[in-house]
């Protein structure tokens, strides 16, 4: 019993360090797809991010968002600091409880869980950062940043996770393509909507320009960084170590991903006659977020499907909400996380063991409720902050670009010619 618990403990922490290493990822990718001048702006709202996060959740989010039986099928938690004295496993004369623990429904520690799920709620808050890139003040996001994390997320995850109306509906969301993923997702395009598109986006002829990345190469590692910890954010949400369990979300998590790059590679290539690298490393993400409501369910062909239909889905969802909605999203993420986090989650109605119109039905309310919560929770907490502080950087900070504007410094050495700075390993200029 003993030896067991502790395995599965084990894996639970190995698990929060893979889903950790997703914010590296989360970093890399938007590093990659952003121009050079404002890398270090990204960076560092990644990084202050995580900080937010796993200190905004223990003070308040993970009691609001599993505040126990009492609040069983309800609609928000309690407000309140982590119980510390709940999070180690009792102990009688110096001998831990390991049975005790086990027969009241434990695999690990109370600690444990915190920790892990701390890891998925800053991940939530990351998908806002890319979407809003390049033009955003940094105070305002980080004040949206903390209170998104601690209040909006922990809400909405309450209603599965920790027992609320969802789950007592019947809704099913293993991993959180819908709590996590379209939850950021749509908080993320409320974000985009009231901050407006970067400067020459779009003209007044009615013409998109399209504004690169610096980096592909980063950009590649950060989207395969994120492969990787997706191993310990749908791995881990067995909350065990079982042998099969984590066995069978190990391959449908690595099959969707394949299946939805490779069908962003023919979308990509039939409606822009070029091989799209930005639309492979989506598809691969659209794949995981897809897969991720029902990796535990799933037959390695069902995953295949669930992954190819997101990575067709990741270019015309990237154009329509480019060209026709002229909604600016550096990253795609919209359509990564919103638009592929509503496909993953009512595949679960579609394919697997729970499949049916009743599950459907059920799994089409549980994503649009929480993906318009989140949605009306982030409009209006922008619109507060848009009225009182401001949310957009000046013309010409965003001209010279937000390192420069908001941290006084570069992502590079450079060097100074002609009045000019350049970069040292490549000659560009900085702004352009």
């Amino acid at each position: 019993m003993e030896a067991m618990f502790t395995v599965n403990n084990l894996w639970i922490l190995v698990a929060t360090c893979l889903v950790f290493i997703m914010h590296l990822g989360f970093a890399s990718l938007e590093a990659g797809f952003v121009q050079r001048k404002n890398v270090v702006n990204i960076l560092f709202k990644n990084s202050m991010i995580i900080s937010i996060g796993l200190l905004t959740y223990f003070f308040i989010g993970y009691n609001l968002m599993y505040p126990g039986d009492d609040y069983a099928g309800g609609f928000i938690g309690a407000f309140g600091v982590m119980d510390w004295a709940a999070g180690a496993i009792p102990e009688v004369d110096g001998v831990v409880q390991y049975a005790a623990a086990a027969e009241g429904g434990a695999t690990y520690t109370g600690y444990a869980d915190f920790i892990f799920q701390a890891m998925f709620a800053a991940t939530c808050a990351t998908i806002v950062s890319g979407a809003v890139a390049e033009r955003v003040k940094l105070v305002p996001f980080l004040i949206f940043a903390t209170l998104f994390v601690a209040i909006s997320y922990p809400i909405t995850g309450m209603w599965h996770w920790g027992g609320g109306w969802l789950s007592e509906m019947g809704f099913y969301d293993f991993a959180g393509s819908t709590l996590v993923h379209a939850a950021g997702g749509f908080a993320a395009l409320a974000a985009v909507i009231l901050l407006g598109a970067r400067r020459g986006k779009y003209r007044a002829d009615g013409t998109v320009t399209a504004i690169p990345g610096h980096s592909m190469p980063l950009a590649a590692i950060g989207v395969f960084l994120l492969w990787f910890g997706w191993y310990g954010f749908n791995g881990g949400s067995v909350l065990s170590a079982d042998a099969n369990g984590v066995s069978l979300v190990f391959v449908t998590t690595s099959l969707a991903a394949a299946a939805g790059g490779v069908a962003a590679f023919f979308m990509g290539y039939i409606l822009f006659k070029s091989y799209d690298l930005s639309m492979v490393l989506n598809g691969i993400l659209g794949g995981l977020v897809g897969i991720t409501a029902g990796a535990d369910l799933m037959s390695g062909g069902e995953a295949i499907l669930i992954g190819m239909i997101a990575g067709i889905i990741i270019p015309l969802s990237i154009v329509f909400f480019d060209k026709t909605l002229r909604l600016d999203d550096p990253v795609g993420a919209t359509s990564v996380h919103g638009v592929c986090g509503i496909w993953g989650t009512l595949a679960v109605g579609i394919f697997g063991a729970s499949a049916g119109m009743g599950q459907l039905v059920t799994q089409l309310i549980g994503t649009l409720s929480v993906g318009l919560f989140s949605f009306a929770t982030s409009f209006a907490l922008f619109s507060i902050l848009k009225a009182t502080m401001g949310i957009r950087v000046d013309e010409e900070e965003e001209i010279r670009g937000l390192d420069l504007g908001e941290h006084d410094m570069h992502a590079y050495s450079l060097t100074k010619e002609d009045g000019v700075f350049q970069l040292t390993d490549s000659g560009s200029t900085v702004v352009r």
